[in-house]
């Protein structure tokens, strides 16, 4: 069993449009709604996968019971921890070319009373855990330590932690020593303090986020692929993809992949390969199925290309 923590939540709203025209009114060419957070797409991948997953969610109002429901009809289990705010309500704009424009709203502020409930009902489903995915920013009212906090009682209770976060929480959080960071090229390159330019400097990154107490590192560079650094080797990884859709949730479905895959060697990160692979050729934020899956189309090797530039380099 997987189990997710979000502690930011949120109902997703995507709509698909010709282009964006500002000042003007925009006509949908179709539309979703989803449960929405990063722990919360992980658990649709892995459910989508046919594991089984509780997600674990502060949710307030009527959107925290829709979200409640959609997940539900999904087949994932909710750990609810009710709060007195409202989830959040976020909207995203998806262009044809794959732009997307996101509006994140900030989301409900959590009480000291509403954030140690969270913690004890992680707490009471932890042991039937293989994995603990902790993902996304944090709402207000939790300290940038919080996440340190659950990483440090997960491993007390046993359990392997993967942590997908950026910023002062995930610096913090490294002192705690989690199984498995997950950064994106930006959030790598914020981490560390600098530019990242290539590839290589994105392994060297990864290995200072090592050196500070992460048990591996699970990169992904967009379009460039993605890099495995662990105490076992440095892999790089990539598929090939026929045109970009949508990539709401594509690093949550790398990270599913990659834990559902067993979370550690050169299959894990095949899988995770594939799984954003297929996520990006999606709309809104759907998680793929196994169906949507094409291994053939994914590469793994030891022989990383140091030198190769990213197609975004982070500034």
């Amino acid at each position: 069993m997987l189990l997710t923590v979000t502690p930011n939540p949120s109902l997703d709203r995507t709509y698909e449009i010709p282009a964006i025209e500002r000042g003007e009114v925009l006509r949908a060419t179709a539309e979703r709604m989803d449960p929405g957070g990063k722990g919360v797409n992980v658990s649709r991948a892995v459910a989508a996968a046919g594991h089984r997953t509780v997600a674990v969610l502060p949710l307030g109002g009527a959107p925290g019971a829709l979200v409640a429901d959609l997940l539900a009809g999904q087949g994932i289990e909710v750990a609810r921890v009710p709060v007195a705010g409202a989830t959040r309500s976020n909207i995203a704009l998806a262009e044809p070319d794959g732009t997307l424009t996101k509006i994140n709203a900030p989301g409900p502020e959590l009480t000291a009373a509403e954030s140690e409930s969270l913690l004890s009902t992680i707490r009471s489903h932890a042991g039937s855990a293989a994995w603990i995915a902790c993902c996304g920013s944090l709402p207000r009212g939790l300290g940038a330590d919080w996440y340190a906090e659950l990483v440090a009682r997960a491993h007390r209770a046993g359990t392997r932690i993967a942590l997908d976060t950026s910023g002062p929480s995930l610096l913090a959080a490294l002192r705690e020593r989690p199984d498995v960071v997950k950064p994106n090229a930006e959030e790598l390159g914020q981490a560390v303090g600098r530019p990242l330019a290539t590839v290589g400097d994105a392994v060297k990154a990864a290995e200072e986020l090592r050196g500070q107490g992460a048990g591996a590192v699970l990169a992904s560079l967009g379009a460039d692929g993605q890099l495995l650094v662990s105490a076992a080797g440095t892999y790089f990884g990539f598929a090939r993809v026929a045109a970009v859709r949508s990539n709401v949730g594509a690093g949550d479905a790398s990270l599913a992949g990659f834990l559902a895959a067993g979370g550690d060697g050169a299959a894990a990160l095949a899988a995770a390969v594939a799984h954003g692979a297929a996520a990006v050729q999606l709309p809104g934020s759907v998680m793929p199925s196994p169906a949507d899956l094409e291994p053939s189309a994914v590469t793994v090797t030891t022989d990383v290309p140091l030198d190769r530039p990213l197609t975004e380099p982070v500034p």
